[in-house]
Order: C-alpha cells, then sequence, then structure tokens
C-alpha cells in the first residue's frame, strides 16, 4: 500500500496557486481523511525567474513538463494550466504515462470531454473535471454519485457569474451595461475580453458537460443554442420587472423521449422563483429528476479558492481511489445515442416587446397573428413609446407554445406593415 501521495502541478496561476494553498493549509486533515501525506512535487511553469508569492520550495517548479511525467513517484497530474491546446495535450499525455487527471479546464472537457475520458478508461486512469463548472458548487459528483440512482429529465440555472453579476447591477442599482461590465472587470469577475460571457459561449460549454452528464449523451458545442445578453434592450429589465419578472441568463437542458433540447440565453423567471433571487457572481442549477423531484445548488461560480476547493475534492477522490486500487474502474460509455429536438417539439411561454403604429385596429390585427398560429395570449400590455413620434409599444406574454409557433409569429410580426419592429423577445419560465 501507498505511504504517500505526490502531486504534479500544471500551471500556477490565480487557480493553481489556491490549489498549492489549501493543499498546505489542509495538509493535517487531509492525511487525517486518507491516511496517508498528500504533496505537491512538481509545478510546470512557464518563467522559473518569475517571483511568486507561495511557501513552496523553488526546487519544485520546471519547466519541462516531461520531467513531471516521466518522475514514476508523481501519482496524480492537477491540470490548472488552462488553454484548449496545451491542456487537451497536457491531459493526454498524462493519461498515456498511465497517471490520473484533475483538470478544471471546461474548455478542453466540452469539445474534447468524451474522447479524453475514452482514453482515461482505456489507460486505466481517472479523469475528474468537478471544477469545469459552477466553481466551488459539487455539481459533477452530486449528478455522478448522490443522483445516480435517478433519471434526470431536465437542468436549468445559472452557470456565469460574469453576466448573472452585470444584470444585477442593471437590475438592482440603474447601471448601463457598459457601467456593469466595467465594474465586473475590475473586481476581476470579467475577463479583459468579456465576449465569451456575454455572448454566452462561456455558459454554453459548461452546458455540454452539464448535459452530456446529466442525460449519458454525447452532446456537442454545436448542438447549444446560444443568444448572448447582447440581445437584452434598453427598457428591457424595467419592463419585466413591472410585469413581476426578472431577466436571467441561463443555460438548460432537457430530455424526453423526442430527444434532448440545450440552450443559454436570457430568460424570463417570475419574480418569487428562487432563480431570480440569486444575484451577483453567484451561481445557481436546478436539477429534475424523476424520483427526486427538484433540487437546487447554489454558490460562488468562480474565484481562486471555490474553484480550489473543487480541484481539491477531485484530488481527494483520486487518492482515495489509488489508496484503494480502483481508479480508472469507472467506465464512461454514453448510454443514449444522440439526438436532437425539433423546434416544433420544444415548448415554453414566451415574452414578445413589439413596436407598433398607434392608431385604431392594430391591436386586433396582432392578435389575429397570434390565433392563426394557434397560440394564446396570457397577458397584454400596451406602453407609450419613447420616441417623439405616435408609436406604441405592445408586451405580449403567450401561454406555453412550440419554439416553431413562436417563430412563425416573429416572421408575420417583422411581415406586418403596423409593426415597426419587433424589439425583443424571451422564453419564460418557472410559472
Amino acid at each position: 500500500m501507498k505511504n504517500e501521495i505526490n502531486i504534479g502541478l500544471l500551471g500556477f496561476g490565480v487557480v493553481g496557486s489556491g490549489v498549492a494553498k489549501i493543499l498546505n493549509d489542509h495538509r493535517i486533515d487531509l492525511q487525517h481523511k486518507l491516511g496517508v501525506p498528500v504533496s505537491i512535487k512538481k509545478v510546470l511553469i512557464k518563467d522559473k525567474s518569475k517571483k511568486r508569492d507561495t511557501i513552496l520550495d523553488p526546487e519544485v517548479f520546471t519547466t519541462s513538463l516531461d520531467e513531471i511525467l516521466n518522475d514514476p513517484t508523481i501519482d496524480l497530474i492537477v491540470e490548472v494550466m488552462g488553454g484548449i491546446t496545451e491542456g487537451k495535450e497536457a491531459i493526454e499525455l498524462s493519461l498515456n504515462a498511465g497517471k490520473g487527471v484533475v483538470t478544471a479546464n471546461k474548455d478542453v472537457m466540452a469539445e474534447s470531454g468524451h474522447d479524453l475520458l475514452r482514453l482515461a478508461d482505456e489507460n486505466k486512469c481517472d479523469l475528474f473535471y468537478e471544477a469545469s463548472v459552477g466553481g466551488g458548487i459539487p455539481l459533477i459528483r452530486t449528478m455522478e454519485d448522490g443522483l445516480a440512482s435517478d433519471r434526470i429529465t431536465a437542468l436549468t440555472g445559472i452557470i456565469n457569474g460574469t453576466t448573472n453579476f452585470i444584470l444585477t447591477k442593471m437590475k438592482y442599482e440603474k447601471m448601463s451595461y457598459e457601467d456593469a461590465l466595467a465594474e465586473a472587470t475590475e473586481l476581476g469577475f470579467a475577463e479583459a475580453d468579456p465576449s465569451s460571457d456575454v455572448d454566452g459561449i462561456d455558459a454554453a460549454r459548461k452546458m455540454v458537460i452539464l448535459a452530456s452528464l446529466a442525460f449519458s449523451m454525447e452532446v456537442k458545442l454545436d448542438d447549444v443554442f446560444v443568444r448572448g445578453m447582447k440581445d437584452i434592450k434598453d427598457g428591457d429589465l424595467e419592463l419585466a420587472a413591472g410585469l413581476g419578472y426578472t431577466v436571467k441568463m441561463v443555460g438548460s437542458a432537457e430530455m424526453d423521449e423526442g430527444g434532448i433540447a440545450v440552450s443559454v440565453e436570457p430568460v424570463l423567471f417570475p419574480d418569487s422563483h428562487p432563480l431570480a433571487t440569486v444575484n451577483n457572481e453567484y451561481n445557481a442549477v436546478y436539477i429534475y429528476g424523476d424520483a427526486v423531484g427538484e433540487t437546487m445548488f447554489y454558490g460562488p461560480g468562480a474565484g481562486s479558492l471555490p474553484t480550489a476547493t473543487s480541484i481539491t475534492a477531485d484530488v481527494i477522490a483520486a487518492c482515495r481511489n489509488l489508496l484503494l486500487g480502483v481508479n480508472g474502474k469507472r467506465l464512461h460509455a454514453s448510454q443514449h445515442e444522440r439526438k436532437l429536438k425539433e423546434d416544433c417539439d420544444r415548448f415554453a411561454s414566451y415574452f414578445h416587446r413589439i413596436l407598433v403604429k398607434d392608431k385604431i385596429g392594430v391591436l386586433s390585427n396582432l392578435a389575429a397573428i397570434y390565433s392563426k398560429h394557434a397560440v394564446s395570449l396570457a397577458s397584454v400590455v400596451q406602453h407609450p413609446s419613447n420616441d417623439q413620434v405616435e408609436n406604441a409599444e405592445l408586451v405580449f406574454i403567450t401561454h406555453r407554445m412550440s419554439r416553431q409557433q413562436h417563430l412563425d409569429v416573429l416572421q408575420e410580426l417583422n411581415n406586418t406593415p403596423d409593426v415597426i419592429s419587433v424589439l425583443s423577445h424571451y422564453r419564460v419560465e418557472g410559472e
């Protein structure tokens, strides 16, 4: 039996240094839980001359990945270097070297996770990726273990802290999008280039990981319908609030006999819904199971120590497997064949905000369009337009209809002479 476990840490940025801090600060607790000491033997960096605020011995730092992979005393690799190409290559080399891997790399897991998990199975190695989604929230392990006996049918949640922080500031402090984004960047919640967050790509990658695991299916990034938060128009948040709704950027996935549907987009939730109350940089995910019903997981979605906490939890799981000699025993083959729902099989209520000519008969003409497509209206609100001409804004909230009906109605509205433009539209959930 092993009397110690040594780790090779790939990367020493914000998250990597957080992992080193937790492993050092909690070393006594970890040894008590595992029965053997766990320590970092080598750390892969790019520049050895760079000064680092760490208690690690300078001798542990190296610029050679081969030095780590060829060291037979290193049992486990923790990949926190980031980047799709470099990260994927490092994980592949580690698995082929017979070393288990813990990673936080959502980009790699979203684009190549299925192949890497198969490679881990072939090499009888563990590949854990809890920190790739939800920061400090234990989502992956919950679905793999805690809900293993259930059949997950849907999940929806706020899985990007940057966009949630921006929307919180816009709603409660009446900030502009630009000012809220600037504050998010200043506080470190947004990158210098925030496009991956605000365009929904970051959340889409996380949804690929969650949906693949939840539905035991090879979900791909191209399967995810994505609308970014730039589609949120001036006045939308205020109009929604006046009707008792809150706008959130959410990822959603559902599966039934018709297949799966996965999306990332701005969605309206009733103010009474728990997801409407999740603010700032926090994340929350609802999971729906046949047996358990609804469960919600809430916590910090990013940050050095929350993310490092999830990584360390994976480290503990991998160490236990090593000590028990069962590493690489969990197979990751998909159970279900990939099948996507058609738009006619995806149902929801919708919010339509329409700028129209302010004249007699317009409302009845528009109502006839909805009726023509077998869509009933739950509520209709008229607002005067903000411009100086004689226009008006109509806000319709529909009863449940298919996404195809939604698209057909929008197309006909845009071709109607009385309609100046469809200003915005959102799915409405959580009724």
